[in-house]
C-alpha cells in the first residue's frame, strides 16, 4: 500500500494526463504524470480528497498505467471508500469554543477566550487548547490556532528526529528539517537530504510521527520506494504498515482546515 500524502518524489514541470476505467460499475479518473527517467516503477496514491493520481516513467503507454491501476482497482476502490466515509463525517471549522480539535493523537476541546487587555495566546491547559483573543473573531482563532500547531510541530519533529536517528545507522549527520503546510504530503526528503515535514503531523500520534520522519531517514539511503526501501523500513520500524493504515485513517480528520 502506498501512503497517500506521503511522497519523496520531487515535484516536476510536467504535462498531466487523464486516465479511466471501471471498477465495481464506478468510474474511476486518474491523474497521470510522468516519473523520473531512472525510475521504472509505478506510483499510485489516493489523496484524501478523493483525487487519484498515478506517476509513471514517459516510456509508459497508457494501456500498460491501465494494466497497473487495474491490478490495484480492488485497492483503490477500498481506499476511495474509506476517505469518502471519513470526509461524510467532517464538520467544518468555525474556531469556536466547543470545537474539537486534535494533538499528538488525542483529542481536545477548544475554549475561546475574550481578553481585549491581554496578549493573545494558546495553550494547551487540563485538555483543553485555550486561545485567548482581544476579540472572538474566527480568522484571528484561526491564524494563533495553526502558529501554536507550527511552533510544537518544529519542537517535537526536532525532538522525535533526534531519537530516531539512532535507529538509522546509514545518517551520519543531522539532517535539516523544513516545517511546511502541504494538502497531499505528510513529508518529504530532497536529493539534497533535506526533510520537509507538514505542520499538521504534529495533530497525529507519537508512533506515526516517527512512521513519517523514518520513511524519509529511509529515503537518505534509497530516494525511490524500491525493495531496498522497503527493507529498511522493516529494520527500523517492523509494525510501520499497521502504523500507516493508522495514520490513512485519520489523514482526512487531520487535514480538514488546510
Amino acid at each position: 500500500m502506498s501512503v497517500p500524502i506521503v511522497t519523496s518524489t520531487p515535484h516536476l514541470p510536467v504535462q498531466r494526463a487523464w486516465l479511466s476505467f471501471y471498477y465495481a460499475d464506478e468510474l474511476i479518473q486518474v491523474e497521470r504524470a510522468a516519473r523520473p527517467r531512472e525510475v521504472s516503477r509505478i506510483l499510485i496514491k489516493v489523496d484524501p480528497d478523493c483525487r487519484v493520481r498515478v506517476s509513471a516513467p514517459a516510456s509508459a503507454t497508457d494501456e500498460q498505467v491501465l494494466v497497473a491501476l487495474k491490478k490495484r482497482a480492488r485497492w483503490i476502490y477500498q481506499q476511495l471508500r474509506d476517505f469518502r466515509v471519513q470526509i461524510a463525517h467532517i464538520r467544518p471549522r468555525h474556531y469556536v469554543s466547543g470545537e474539537s480539535h486534535h494533538y499528538l493523537g488525542k483529542q481536545h476541546v477548544l475554549k475561546v477566550i475574550e481578553l481585549p487587555t491581554t496578549a493573545q495566546h494558546v495553550r494547551l491547559l487540563r485538555g483543553k487548547i485555550e486561545v485567548s483573543v482581544r476579540q472572538k473573531k474566527p480568522e484571528k482563532v484561526k491564524e494563533l490556532l495553526h502558529a501554536w500547531y507550527r511552533e510544537r510541530a518544529r519542537d517535537i519533529f526536532e525532538r522525535r528526529l533526534q531519537a530516531v536517528l539512532e535507529q538509522t545507522q546509514w545518517v551520519n549527520e543531522h539532517p535539516p528539517l523544513r516545517i511546511l503546510t502541504m494538502q497531499t504530503q505528510w513529508g518529504s526528503c530532497s536529493p539534497a537530504g533535506r526533510i520537509t515535514l507538514n505542520p499538521h503531523l504534529v495533530k497525529a500520534p507519537r508512533d506515526c510521527i516517527d512512521y513519517v520522519i523514518l520513511h524519509e531517514l529511509c529515503h537518505l539511503a534509497e530516494h525511490n520506494h524500491s525493495e531496498r526501501f522497503y527493507r529498511l523500513m522493516q529494520q527500523v520500524m517492523p509494525q510501520w504498515e499497521k502504523i500507516k493504515q493508522r495514520l490513512d485513517s485519520m489523514a482526512a480528520s487531520l487535514l480538514n482546515d488546510t
